[in-house]
């Protein structure tokens, strides 16, 4: 019974998630089909304001995927940009895009999605600063000397791939063809990682008591757990394995276990330190700077769930309902089956249309080598 339990509860997650998580991935296909990629790195040359923010912007209107994330920043750091700029724009990539904040709005309430795009831009800010201090230009050099050398992670192929047709061609047949490749390859790049996330908070929610996580976030003492959440949350993270979006599930479990509101964000914005990223960085830029990344992360990491604690706290905005209805089993015959049915009937029409225009071809190439690149331009565009 306990593993039907925990599938019942992953099998009403996903059915309470799936439509935003189809309006998420539409919308963000569509602004990925109109940004080209040679723009992002043409903008990305140094580490000023101005260039950090433009990052962080186009980071948020690129791909969710933590695995594609961490490999286009490779990318865009080998054709000339700025390593902090790359840092940047891989960290809006997954902690800023929009289907992450229509799922934490869904699943955790408001609050939660104005913490993403408040702590987003605050994680970073504290990168750049330690980056500024602490990152020096040898490690640098030695850092492009291996990124260079072509290695492969992960997601290799997908992070290659230039989907996109530019502003003015979007509402043409090109365009449709350029968002439904955009859209099933996202679907492709983070379905793993969504389903094991949904797979492990249900089991979470199904087996582990509320009582545990409560003694163990010390939600009985609310200045301790404030303090402990944030430097807890991303520990939790970098344990589970899971990230992107699929960390969101969970995260409401934890929520509703007792951690802290910080603890929650930082919790979110760790999917770029799980294990298999880690090993990821030591391959792209060495030993050395995987460990720099790391550290610097997770101080970053923690940084923005402690300032996001004490903004919402000051400002009277941190959520005091922990009922989350991601842990609410159960299907019924209301608005969200009505957005389902809506949704799944466009997801569908994307789906067609991408195995229509040579999307098999695009599934098989998604892993393959980092410098296959640029042939991945559309070659069944009508």
């Amino acid at each position: 019974m306990f593993i039907v339990d925990a599938l019942a509860m992953a099998g009403s997650m996903t059915w309470e998630i799936l439509w935003a998580l189809i309006l998420g991935f539409g919308l963000s296909a569509v602004v990925q089909a109109a940004v080209r990629r040679s723009t992002v790195v043409r903008l990305l040359g140094d580490d000023s304001p101005r260039s950090l923010t433009i990052a962080a912007g186009l980071g948020a209107a690129s791909s969710s995927c933590s695995y594609a994330a961490v490999a286009l920043a490779r990318a865009l750091f080998r054709k000339g940009a700025n390593f902090t700029a790359a840092m940047a724009f891989e960290i809006a990539s997954t902690n800023l895009v929009v289907e992450l904040g229509v799922i934490l709005a869904l699943l955790l309430g408001w609050q939660f999605t104005v913490a993403e795009f408040v702590g987003g831009p605050i994680m970073i800010v504290l990168l750049a600063l330690l980056f500024r201090l602490f990152l020096r230009s040898r490690l640098v050099d030695k850092a492009h000397e291996q990124a260079d050398k072509g290695l492969a992670g992960s997601m290799e192929g997908h992070a290659a791939m230039d989907m996109s047709v530019g502003g003015r061609k979007l509402l043409s047949r090109k365009g449709f063809t350029a968002v439904s490749h955009v859209f099933v390859m996202e679907w492709a790049a983070i379905l793993r990682d969504l389903v094991i996330g949904l797979l492990i908070a249900g089991a979470v929610a199904a087996w582990v008591p509320d009582s545990f996580w409560q003694g163990f976030f010390l939600s009985d003492h609310p200045v301790l757990g404030a303090i402990w959440g944030p430097v807890v949350g991303p520990v939790v993270a970098i344990l589970s394995f899971v990230c992107s979006i699929g960390n969101v599930p969970l995260a409401a479990v934890l929520w509703a276990g007792g951690i802290s509101f910080g603890g929650v964000v930082a919790f979110v914005f760790a999917d770029l330190m799980i294990l298999p990223i880690l090993n990821i960085y030591r391959k792209y830029y060495g030993t050395r700077m995987a460990l720099f990344v790391f550290g610097t992360f997770f101080a970053a990491t923690v940084g923005a769930g402690y300032l996001v604690e004490l903004i919402f706290g000051v400002t009277g905005l941190t959520p005091t309902d922990r009922s989350a209805r991601v842990v609410e089993a159960g299907i019924s015959w209301n608005y969200t089956t009505w957005l389902n049915i809506v949704f799944i009937v466009l997801g569908a029409a994307l789906v067609v249309r991408f195995f229509r225009t040579g999307g098999r071809d695009m599934l098989r190439m998604m892993g393959g080598a980092p410098d296959t690149g640029e042939h991945a331009d559309h070659h069944h565009m009508d």
